[in-house]
């Protein structure tokens, strides 16, 4: 397999490429042995086009001096076995990857395809910007692209909507199933190998135990023994999320998971601040707003809540917008039977909190406001919507499916949607009870401008769908208001806790109910970017702030 090295000739991410180290930078060397300019050079010297103009470089590190050789070491095997799931998601989200770089001329658009996993702008509702390409299958490589949703739901294949399988078709053209495990036979026995390598380095016995657990579920696609393994784990400083593990890439049913990975070094006293909250989940479950049959289920109660510093994003959460908390595992037995585990990705958080967060509430933020933007709030609001994934029910109240099976294609922007409300009532529960310090003001305010800064995921974003519906819906309750004349917008305290509560007990209904007729209208109606909003996102991007970062990672950047 050919290493996915992410570093760029003119900005990004070329395969087979030596990373060079710099400050905040990436570079390699071009065919003569010369250096090229580097993506952070040509950022701030405004010479780059449009399209990557979109991304800011952020240089994921830690402090190594805390690691160990054979952890530096276990770091190396879990790089090289992440940069399997990149391909893997490449075949996923687009088909052959080599085919597609090797028809691109303009090192620029190979740049933003290689961030883009394909020649669709994630950022922008999934454009095309490659000439001669159709637009993006909602399924994208997971079905037969002239497959009908009648075809689907009428075809006899009992594992269909399995999380592990592609649909393609025989010499029939009959619809077949094919297991992941079958599909990627070759990478799955090397990156098993790799991280059994790793596990065999380890002192820790039940970092161990995960990591061939989890070596075994990708030779299988049975994962739930290896999730176990990983709540399991509680005092193992290296950690790596690897293998299938969202849905958000299917967009025709929400049925098909992705394969990416993170390389994760635990910070123990952020930690060690952070589990007491894990303790109030059952009792937050108890007071949500909605009637009993709705939060009827207990979540699990081993539920922890910690701090990381990645190091290295490869596959679906590296794709367009960079995921900076994480909710696992996403299986429903394992999270009403054990719980979960919140990782906040702070690293990651501090950069988009500084060079996004900041930027765009000097804009849009009216100035009386602006001292209530906090990194504290912006990092209590991001760790709260990840605790509340675990809050409502994971299955319908009539017992028939799963949330996530009953909503489909929608049940991603729902969920979403979800936890950023219950997030914000968690914090305002935990404030009146003394367990979280601060002015509400602060949480308030820079959850407001961070919907601005999600939004810009757009529509192909089940997070940018989510913020827009919530920016409509908080629109028409009055949970903030907008100064024709300067454009800043200000938020009313008391009609946004309003607007929270009845948001939260429309999506938790529709959830409970598997009601997709309901979240189908919920998503036409509100999912959408009306003309003055979007007249403020022009605005931001005629200031030049970016919408997301992009990544110089590995090895070399860690100075090992």
């Amino acid at each position: 397999m050919n290493k996915v090295i992410f570093s760029i000739v003119f900005f990004l991410f070329l395969l087979s490429c030596q990373e060079q180290t710099s400050n905040n930078s990436i570079a390699e060397e071009t065919p003569d042995g010369s250096l090229s300019k580097s993506f952070e050079s040509l950022y701030s010297n405004g010479d780059m086009n449009d399209y990557l103009k979109k991304y800011v470089p952020f240089t994921l590190t830690t402090d190594t001096s805390r690691l160990s050789g054979k952890e530096k070491m276990i770091i190396n095997k879990l790089i090289e076995a992440s940069r399997y799931m990149d391909d893997m998601f490449w075949y996923e989200a687009f088909g052959n990857k080599e085919e597609l770089l090797s028809s691109i001329n303009d090192e620029q658009l190979k740049a933003f395809a290689e961030i883009n996993y394909g020649p669709w702008d994630r950022l922008d509702n999934n454009a095309v910007f490659i000439e001669g390409h159709a637009p993006k299958a909602p399924g994208s490589n997971y079905y037969p692209k002239d497959m009908t949703k009648a075809e689907f739901e009428s075809a006899s294949i009992k594992d269909k909507e399995s999380l592990y399988t592609f649909l393609r078709r025989d010499e029939n053209g009959d619809l077949v199933s094919v297991p992941y495990k079958e599909h990627f036979k070759e990478g799955n026995e090397a990156v098993a190998k790799l991280l059994k390598e790793a596990a065999a380095l380890s002192d820790n016995t039940a970092f161990s135990k995960y990591l061939k657990l989890r070596a075994e579920a990708l030779l299988t696609d049975d994962y739930q023994k290896s999730d176990m393994a990983w709540l399991d784990m509680k005092d193992n400083h290296i950690d790596v999320v690897i293998g299938l593990i969202e849905t958000y890439e299917d967009q025709l049913y929400g049925f098909k998971a992705a394969h990416e990975a993170y390389v994760l070094v635990k910070d123990m006293e952020w930690s060690k601040r952070l589990e007491k909250y894990a303790q109030f989940l059952p009792e937050l479950q108890e007071g949500l707003p909605v009637p009993e049959a709705y939060k009827a289920e207990t979540p699990g109660r081993d539920t922890e809540l910690n701090a990381y510093d990645v190091i290295y994003y490869a596959g679906d959460c590296n794709a367009g917008s960079k995921t900076i908390a994480i909710n696992l595992p996403n299986d429903e037995e394992v999270q009403l039977l054990k719980g979960t585990r919140r990782l906040q990705l702070k690293n990651a958080m501090r950069a988009k909190f500084d060079k996004i967060l900041l930027p765009i509430s000097k804009e849009l933020i009216a100035p009386s406001q602006r001292k209530h933007i906090s990194f504290d709030a912006f990092f209590a609001n991001t760790m709260f919507h990840e605790v509340a994934h675990g809050l409502g029910i994971k299955n319908t109240i009539d017992g028939k499916s799963t949330v996530r099976k009953a909503l489909k294609e929608h049940a991603s922007a729902l969920e979403e949607g979800k936890a950023d409300m219950l997030g914000l009532y968690m914090i305002r529960q935990l404030h009146q009870k003394s367990e979280i310090e601060g002015d509400l003001m602060d949480y308030y305010v820079t959850f407001m401008a961070s919907i601005f800064r999600s939004v810009r995921f757009g529509a192909a974003s089940a997070h940018g769908k989510a913020n827009m519906i919530r920016f409509n819906y908080f629109d028409e309750m009055g949970a903030f208001t907008r100064n024709p004349e300067t454009g800043y917008y200000t938020v009313n305290p008391e009609k946004l806790v309003d607007a929270m509560n009845s948001l939260s007990e429309k999506i938790l209904t529709i959830q409970g109910d598997g009601d997709y007729e309901a979240v189908a209208q919920l998503v036409s109606d509100k999912g959408v970017i009306k003309e003055q909003l979007q007249s403020d996102l022009d605005l931001l991007a005629e200031k030049g702030i970016p919408v997301d970062v992009v990544f110089n990672q590995g090895p070399d950047f860690l100075g090992f």
